[in-house]
This record gives C-alpha cells, structure tokens and sequence, in this order.
C-alpha cells in the first residue's frame, strides 16, 4: 500500500460516547445524521459504531448517500432528508430507505406509486427551507407515516423562534397521525426536553462540536488531522518564510515544514493563528498555509524530524473561533488526501 503523509485519526470511543451523552440529555432514542459521509469521517464506519451502542435511526441527504451506506446493521433504519424526486423512485422502491417528504408534490408522487408504504415527513415551522406548509398537512391524510420532522432554524443561539417552531410543532403533531414526532437536532438537544418529542437527529455533536454551552465539558473531540513533517530547517534571524513573506524570525528559528495545507481542507485562514502539537507541546504555524504545506515553530520539539508526525490544533469550537469558519465546514472541509483512520 502506498504510503499517505496526511491522516485523521478518529476515536471510536469519543464517537460512541458522544452518542450516548445526546441519547441521556434528549431522554429519547437518538439518531445520527450521516449525511456528508458522515460529516466527512466515513458514513460506513461511523454507522457500524453507532449502531453497535444502539443507535437504529440514521440520516442521509440523498438517495446515493443512501446505497453508499450499503446493509444496515440489524433493525437500523436510514431516511433520505431531501425527499423523493421524479428520478429517485426507483432507488427509493428497491431498497429499505424512507424518503422525507418535503413539497406537495413529493407526497403526490409517493401516494401514487407507493402505496401504503411508510414514509417520514418533513413539515416547516419557520425555517422556510424544506417542508410542507401548515396549509398544505391536509395532503398528507392517506399516508403511513412513520416520523414527522420539523427542523430548529436558530437552536445554537437563545432566540425566540426557537419556542415558536417548538409550539408550532407540537400543534401540528397534535393533527397528524404518525409513529414518532421529531424536531431537535444537536442544538435543539440542549435546549431542553421540551424538544425531544420521540426522537432526536443529532449530527455535529456526534461528531465532537459543542452546538451550544450546555453540550461544553460532555462532547469530546472525534477527529486529530495528523501531517508528516517533510522537513527541518533553521531559518537565520531576518529571513522570511512562505508565500508573501509574511513572517519573519526575529532570531535563529528552527521550522518543519508539514504535509498539509488549503488542498487538504486546512484553509488560509488559520495562517497567523493555526497551530500543530508534539504530544503536549504547542508549535505555531508561521507564515502562510500554501496550498500542500505548513511551517510550523519545532523550537520546543527538537526531537522532531523528517518522517515524524504532529497533530494540528483541531477540536472543533476553539478552532472555529479561530479560524472564522463553522464547526460544520472544519469538519466537512477535510479532503480525502487524509486517510481515515480509526484507532
């Protein structure tokens, strides 16, 4: 096998217990979105792990993000978020997967060619994104329906729609007929039990993001991004390096340069913040991320070499605030350069 400078070293553990802290706070069973190929770890792994503590509801985009999952581990069940298109029926009438129904025209199609069969439903309560009406849940009389879901458009931040989508859920669930109700993704989950109805969806704090404060402290980091360090060298005192020249030393700085950098999904936004560690050890990056490489400060490592590895500074919240960029594109960034790695 070929060897790879560049890995994500994913913990099962921190994964699964993720997943149990949601399941006890919501006081309902859990999901997991895997959407995204599992929010960038692998769908296939992460629903093995999953499943194997009891998760039995899954979550994908699409019908492809469907077969790509491929068996689903004993009772498991995956719906399809984004529904049912003209071109998707038969994908959805050849495998197990529920579509959620999201426009008029989606339950149309479903009711005329499938049936009785069960389905999920998406109704929206104030996010004008995907669902029906509340002029529109007359259509769905007729249908076997597994779990309505509405979707939080403000759960990270204490806003006020937050009590208006909960209440609007519950008046509508109370003239709908289903199996199970569901509204709270990983932020909803920390505002309270009020939300939980049957089930919760949680996607990033499976994932080790802290949606809200509430989840700081219980959701631990999933993912470690490792690069190789092709090389050392000292930079005399006066000289740049990288692209601009940017940084300069202010005196004899030993740098390794790292195989990582904006191709990978390590973006030029953590130029002047970024940071990598050698075990307990912070080493700042200096100058530019280029696109296939970093520079960072080895001074406190001066063990490290070509061939040895580091660990960027990585857990999602401190390196969201960072960065300037979201929890989810930190995590759903990282290119497939970086072996996955679960240990």
């Amino acid at each position: 096998m070929t060897h790879r400078a560049l890995r994500l070293r994913l913990d099962p553990a921190a994964l699964q217990e993720n997943w149990r802290w949601l399941q006890r706070t919501a006081g309902v069973a859990a999901g997991a979105a895997v959407k995204a190929d599992g929010y960038g770890l692998g769908a296939v792994e992460v629903t093995r792990l999953l499943a194997d503590v009891g998760c039995r509801d899954f979550f994908v985009s699409t019908w492809a993000e469907a077969e790509a999952l491929g068996p689903l581990p004993g009772d498991a069940r995956v719906a399809v978020l984004h529904g049912v298109g003209p071109k998707d029926m038969a994908a959805a009438l050849g495998g197990k997967a529920r579509p959620v129904l999201n426009t008029a025209e989606q339950v149309q199609r479903w009711k005329a060619e499938c049936g009785g069969r069960p389905c999920d439903v998406m109704v929206d309560t104030g996010m004008n994104r995907l669902g029906l009406r509340s002029d529109e849940i007359g259509l769905l009389d007729g249908l076997a329906i597994d779990t309505l879901h509405s979707h939080l458009s403000c759960a990270d931040e204490d806003n006020v729609m937050n009590h208006v989508q909960r209440d609007r859920f519950a008046a509508i669930a109370a003239s709908v007929t289903a199996r199970r109700y569901a509204i709270a993704n990983s932020a909803g989950i920390c505002l309270g039990r009020d939300y939980s109805f049957d089930l919760v969806r949680p996607g990033l704090a499976l994932y080790g993001g802290v949606p809200r404060g509430e989840a700081a402290g219980h959701i631990v980091q999933v993912a470690f991004p490792e690069a190789e360090i092709v090389q050392r060298r000292t930079i005399p005192a006066g000289e740049s390096c990288g692209y601009g020249a940017t940084w300069t030393a202010t005196a004899n700085t030993e740098v390794a340069i790292i195989n990582i950098g904006y191709a990978d999904g390590y973006l030029r936004c953590f130029t002047g913040k970024g940071a990598a560690r050698a075990g307990t050890r912070p080493l700042p990056l200096v100058g530019r991320v280029s696109m296939d490489l970093i520079a960072i400060d080895v001074s406190a490592a001066p063990e490290l070499g070509e061939g040895d590895w580091v660990t960027l500074d990585y857990s999602l919240p401190e390196a969201a605030e960072v960065s300037g960029l979201s929890q989810y594109e930190l995590l759903t960034g990282l290119s497939q350069r970086l072996e996955r790695r679960w240990t």
